[in-house]
C-alpha cells in the first residue's frame, strides 16, 4: 500500500502527465541531426526544425541572429535563418516561453553529405596509415556525424538512433568513413574553413535502395515491388502475404516444377526418403556426386524439437551466409527470402508460429555460377530469442535437387541490402532542409551486372537527392568501382568495366558532377581495398573544380574520340594535364580493337594527348576499349600522375 507522501506524488505525476503541457515545463528541441559541434553550411539560408508544444511560437538564434516560427497542431516547427559566412564556435538555441534548448560548439563552414556502400562505409579504423591518420590528421575545424543504418518502408521525417556530431580527433577518428575523411580534410585544408560531413552508407547496398518511392516509380519494373512495400508499411502481414504471392509466381513462371515443388516447404511433408549432409560450404564442393555439376535449385529441410518456453521466446531464424538466394519457411509459413550472398539471413518468425515439440524448417535455395549452399559454420543457423538466445540447428540437414534453372531470385522489397527505397526512407528523407556543399557517392558493386540500368538510375539518384535537399545544383563527386576480380587474359566480357563505364556517361552528362578514377590503386583480390587517401583526395580534386570552380582538370585523362587515320586509329584524350605518359613501357597496355563483338589487343602509342592504335584501323573495326577488365592492368597516365579512365568508344 501506498502511504501519505508517496500517494501524493503519484498523484501529481499523473496529473501533470495528463495536463496540458505548457511552454514553461516543455523546452522546445530540435530535430535530432542538430547536435552539440555540428556544423551548418555557410553562405546558404541556414534551414532549423523541431518540435515543441503545438501551437507555441519559438525563437531561433545563431550567431546574433533571430528568426521565429510557429509549431503545427503535431508540433513541428522549422525556421530559416540568414546566410552567414564561415566561422564559430557558435550557440545554437531555440526558446518558447521562457524554456530553452542551446546547442554548443556549432560551426559555419562547408558539409558534405557521404554515401553509398562498404567501400564509403569503410572505417577509418581499417584504412590504410591508420596508425598515422588516426592519432594525428584530425582538427577542430573537421568535424563528422555517422547516421545509424536503418532501413524503413515508409519515409521518415526523424532519424530512429540520434546521430551525434564528433571533432576528428585519436578518439573519435577511427570512426570516420575513410573516403569522405580523406576528401573532406584535403578540402579543409585546401580552403581553410571548418568541414563537416555526413556520413549515410550501408555495406552491399544496391542502388535502388538509396532512392526514393515516388522517383523509383518512374521505372516501371518497380512498381509491383514498391505497391507490396506500400501495403508491408501499413500492415506488415499483408505484405507479407503479398511478396510471397509476387514472389511465387515469380518461381510459377521460371520453374514449371515450382508449384509441385512448393509443397516440400510444408510441414507434413514426408522427407524420409531424402538424403541428408552437413552444410558449410557449396554444394559443388561437397563431395556429393549428384551435387557436383548441378546448376538451379536444391531444398534443404531440418527439424528442432523446442520446449513451450523455446517456442514462446524465439523470434529470428539465423542461417548465416547463403549462396545465392534462399527462401525460408517455418513449420509451412514462410518467414523470409534474401538474394545477397555475403549477407548473413535473418528472418522474424511471427509468433505463434513456432510450437512446442516438433518444427521444421525448410529452404529453397538457387544458386549463381559457382553453385550454392548454406555457407559458414554450423552454429550460424539457429533461433534466436528476444534476449539473445540462440537454439542451434542440427547439423545435419536432409536435401533434394530440385530443377535446373538459371535466374537471379527477387529479395523482397523492404530487406536490405536489395531494398526498394528504405535506406533513402530512414537514412536520406530526415536530412530534408540540411544543406549541403556537396554529396559524394561511393557504389556500385551491388549493382555490377546491370550496367545498363545503372546508367538511368544514377542519374536518377542525382535528381532524386538534389530535390530532396533542396539543392538543384548540389555537385555530386562519385567514385568510381575499383580494381577488383578477374584479370583478364584476352579480351571478354566484364561487368564491373561496364559499370565504370555507367558511371562516367553518367557524369560527363551532368554539369555539376565530377568522378575519381581509382583502379590504380585497387586490390584484385580484396573488394575493400584499404588505400582510401588517393580515393579521398581524388575526391576533392574533382570538388575543387566542380563545386568550388577552381579552374583545374577535375581528374585525369578521358577519351574523348577515336577516328580513323590512314591504317591507324587515333584516340584522342582530354584534361592529359600536359601530355600522356606510360609508366614502364613505351606503350600503353589495355587497348582493344573490335568488329562488333569480336575484340582483339592493339599495340597503342602514346603521342602527345592522343593515343595510336598502330593498323588498327581495319574495314570492319567498329570500337575502341580500353581497361575493360573487372581487374585491368593499366600503364597510362596524365603528366600529373592520374590514370587514364577506362571507355568503350565507336570509331568514327
Amino acid at each position: 500500500m501506498l502511504q501519505g507522501g508517496a500517494l501524493a506524488a503519484m498523484f501529481a505525476a499523473a496529473f501533470a502527465a495528463s495536463a496540458p503541457c505548457g511552454a514553461a515545463t516543455q523546452a522546445p528541441a530540435f530535430a535530432t541531426i542538430f547536435s552539440d559541434h555540428a556544423v551548418l553550411q555557410r553562405d546558404q539560408p541556414i534551414v532549423v526544425w523541431g518540435k515543441a508544444p503545438a501551437d507555441t511560437v519559438v525563437t531561433v538564434t545563431l550567431n546574433g541572429k533571430s528568426e521565429q516560427a510557429k509549431a503545427d497542431g503535431g508540433g513541428r516547427w522549422r525556421a530559416q535563418l540568414p546566410a552567414m559566412a564561415a566561422g564559430g564556435p557558435h550557440v545554437l538555441s531555440v526558446s518558447a516561453n521562457g524554456a530553452t534548448t542551446a546547442l554548443n560548439d556549432i560551426m559555419l563552414g562547408d558539409v558534405f553529405l557521404c554515401g553509398g556502400q562498404s567501400n564509403m562505409e569503410l572505417a577509418m579504423a581499417y584504412a590504410t596509415n591508420a596508425p598515422i591518420d588516426i592519432p594525428f590528421g584530425g582538427s577542430p575545424n573537421l568535424r563528422f556525424v555517422n547516421i545509424a543504418r536503418e532501413t524503413s518502408a515508409a519515409r521518415r521525417d526523424e532519424f530512429s538512433t540520434a546521430p551525434q556530431w564528433q571533432v576528428t580527433g585519436p578518439q573519435t577518428t577511427g570512426q570516420a568513413s575513410a573516403v569522405c575523411f580523406h576528401m573532406a580534410r584535403a578540402l579543409q585544408r585546401q580552403y581553410n574553413v571548418p568541414v563537416g560531413f555526413v556520413n549515410a552508407s550501408w555495406g552491399g547496398s544496391s542502388i535502388q535502395s538509396w532512392i526514393s518511392g515516388p522517383s523509383l516509380r518512374k521505372l516501371a519494373a518497380y512498381g509491383q515491388g514498391l505497391d507490396v512495400l506500400d501495403t508491408y508499411a501499413r500492415d506488415a502481414a499483408a505484405g507479407g502475404r503479398a511478396e510471397e504471392a509476387r514472389q511465387e509466381a515469380w518461381w510459377d513462371k521460371l520453374d514449371p516444377k515450382a508449384a509441385a515443388q512448393r509443397a516440400w516447404s510444408k510441414a507434413e511433408f514426408n522427407d524420409a526418403g531424402w538424403p541428408s549432409l552437413e552444410p558449410g560450404g557449396r554444394w559443388g564442393e561437397s563431395g556429393i556426386d549428384a551435387l557436383k555439376n548441378h546448376r538451379g535449385v536444391v531444398w534443404f529441410r531440418t527439424t528442432v524439437e523446442l520446449t513451450a518456453q523455446q517456442a514462446q521466446a524465439a523470434s529470428h531464424l539465423l542461417l548465416g551466409q547463403v549462396a545465392t538466394s534462399d527462401t525460408a519457411w517455418v513449420n509451412g509459413v514462410r518467414v523470409g527470402a534474401g538474394n545477397a550472398w555475403w549477407a548473413g539471413r535473418e528472418y522474424a518468425v511471427p509468433k505463434g508460429v513456432l510450437k512446442p515439440g516438433k518444427n521444421v524448417i525448410a529452404l529453397r535455395v538457387l544458386d549463381d555460377d559457382n553453385s550454392g549452399g548454406l555457407l559458414g559454420p554450423a552454429d550460424q543457423r539457429a533461433l534466436r530469442t528476444a534476449d539473445g538466445t540462440r537454439i542451434t540447428l542440427p547439423q545435419r540437414w536432409k536435401y533434394q535437387i530440385g530443377s535446373r534453372v538459371s535466374a537471379v531470385q527477387q529479395s523482397a522489397p523492404w530487406e536490405p541490402p536489395g531494398s526498394l527505397t528504405t535506406l533513402y526512407n530512414g537514412m536520406i528523407a530526415p536530412l530534408q532542409g540540411y544543406k549541403f556543399k556537396l554529396a559524394a557517392w561511393y557504389q556500385g558493386e551491388a549493382n555490377a551486372g546491370d550496367a545498363r540500368e545503372y546508367q538511368t538510375l544514377l542519374p536518377m539518384l542525382f535528381a532524386d537527392w538534389r530535390q530532396t535537399l533542396g539543392q538543384p545544383g548540389l555537385p555530386f563527386m562519385v567514385a568510381q568501382l575499383t580494381s577488383f576480380g578477374s584479370v583478364a587474359t584476352k579480351p571478354g566480357k566484364s561487368a564491373w568495366a561496364e559499370l565504370r563505364q555507367a558511371q562516367s556517361l553518367a557524369v560527363r552528362n551532368d554539369a555539376h558532377a565530377g568522378m575519381a578514377v581509382t583502379f590504380d590503386f585497387g586490390d584484385r583480390s580484396d573488394i575493400h581495398p584499404g588505400q582510401k587517401t588517393i580515393v579521398g583526395e581524388r575526391l576533392a580534386r574533382a570538388a575543387r573544380a566542380v563545386a568550388y570552380g577552381e579552374k583545374i582538370t577535375p581528374g585525369g585523362p578521358e577519351a574523348v574520340s577515336a577516328t580513323r587515320s590512314g591504317g591507324d586509329i587515333v584516340i584522342r584524350f582530354a584534361n592529359t594535364n600536359g601530355g600522356l605518359r606510360t609508366y614502364s613501357s613505351d606503350l600503353a597496355i589495355g587497348f582493344e580493337v573490335c568488329e562488333q563483338a569480336a575484340c582483339r589487343y592493339a599495340p597503342a602509342a602514346a603521342e602527345g594527348d592522343t593515343v595510336r592504335l598502330k593498323g588498327a584501323a581495319t574495314a570492319g573495326a567498329s570500337k575502341v576499349r580500353y581497361a575493360w577488365a573487372d581487374a585491368p592492368f593499366i600503364n597510362l597516365f596524365s603528366a600529373d600522375d592520374l590514370p587514364a579512365n577506362g571507355f568503350e568508344l565507336d570509331v568514327q
